[in-house]
């Protein structure tokens, strides 16, 4: 099956036992990073595998999500939301050039994952291991940019519709104004930019058709 799971909403392919899971079963997983909630897209095919670019399994689901896990997935959020402000004091007393984003608790409770964004490198060897102190848990500092941070919190686009960076897509191509310009879209870019203030993922989504049919055309004019 094709899951997804963790706050950056990653996808994969789990292997399972026998069972069937129908399309949006909340299931419990085992992945790469530990024991983790996810959520049941479509069964796994060539044509997946394709898409997401693995031959093999990511792990295992492991079981459908009970109502005892629910409970336990209400307060890990709880803590998390400990977990970040506890965070924050701590970054604010070593004055670090760093902004916490976002905090991710692994439903097995194998680690907690900090995410911040930051203009250059930071020294945080003495902020995990106050961390890891606090929290009695190992500590992941992970770096992430900004198309990264709208992943993490952002929630609706201009179109209405959830935003692609946090539903589909596996990776964020790179976009240009170039392919607004072949598109005729607006160059204002406050209208073409999305919630983290760049270009739209969705401008790159046509414009390989658009280039292919302006090699066959002719120019403007003729």
């Amino acid at each position: 099956y094709v899951v997804r799971y963790g706050a950056m909403r990653q996808l994969g392919e789990y292997s399972a036992r026998a069972q069937e899971f129908a399309r949006g079963a909340q299931v419990i997983v085992r992945s790469h990073r530990g024991t983790e909630w996810g959520e049941v897209l479509c069964a796994a095919t060539d044509r997946t595998r394709q898409y997401l670019g693995v031959q093999d399994s990511t792990g295992k689901v492991l079981r459908t999500a009970t109502p005892d896990d629910e409970r336990l997935r209400d307060d890990l959020v709880r803590r998390e939301q400990e977990s970040f402000l506890g965070a924050r004091e701590e970054i604010a007393e070593r004055h670090m050039a760093m902004q916490l984003v976002d905090v991710e608790l692994l439903f097995g409770l194998e680690k907690i994952i900090f995410y911040y964004t930051a203009e250059g490198r930071v020294d945080f060897r003495e902020l995990v291991k106050a961390l890891a102190k606090r929290f009695q848990s190992r500590i992941e500092m992970r770096q992430i940019g900004i198309r990264d941070e709208a992943k993490l919190l952002a929630d609706y686009g201009d179109c209405g519709k959830p935003t692609c960076c946090n539903t589909f897509l596996q990776e964020m191509p790179p976009v240009s104004m170039k392919m607004a310009k072949l598109q005729k879209a607006t160059l204002d870019p406050t209208k073409i930019s999305g919630r983290c203030g760049r270009l739209k993922c969705c401008l790159r989504y046509e414009y390989d058709t658009y280039e292919e049919n302006r090699r066959e055309l002719p120019g403007v004019g003729k």
